[in-house]
């Protein structure tokens, strides 16, 4: 359900990985252009498929369990992303004086935290519903 908090957390997942990576440049090239999600398919396609995650999951809201698993997967494909992310951050080079690393790049980052408190109200959730099925 929407009014649900799980609800909104992943809404804001897929607003930072379905838009920003594509407003916001993840890094810079040594000759200073700045890079986009849109000019690499497979991060693009990384970036979509995160948001279509948080979407599956928005819409697994009377499957709790089902919607747990799925922001797992989610998580992990982020720490994925995030590691890409790392490497090649680590293989630019840092002798100007300019940092070369974009903001883009904390993306899935931010989206791993709003991925975990979705987590944890979907638990709170589904303990509200064991507690109240043990009175019956």
């Amino acid at each position: 359900m929407i009014q649900r908090i799980q609800s909104v957390y992943l809404f804001v997942v897929i607003l930072l990985s379905g838009v920003l990576p594509f407003i916001l440049p993840l890094w810079k090239d040594a000759e200073g252009v700045e890079f986009f999600a849109k000019q690499n398919v497979l991060i693009a396609v990384a970036f979509y498929s995160i948001a279509a995650l948080a979407f599956l999951a928005i819409m697994l809201f009377k499957q709790r369990k089902n919607q747990f698993v799925v922001n797992r997967l989610n998580m992990i494909f982020n720490i994925f992303l995030l590691g890409f992310f790392v490497y090649r951050s680590l293989n630019l080079s840092g002798e100007t004086l300019v940092s070369e690393k974009g903001i883009g790049m904390l993306i899935p980052v931010f989206s791993i935290v709003f991925l975990v408190l979705a987590n944890r109200a979907i638990k709170k959730d589904e303990d509200l519903v064991k507690s109240v099925d043990r009175l019956r």
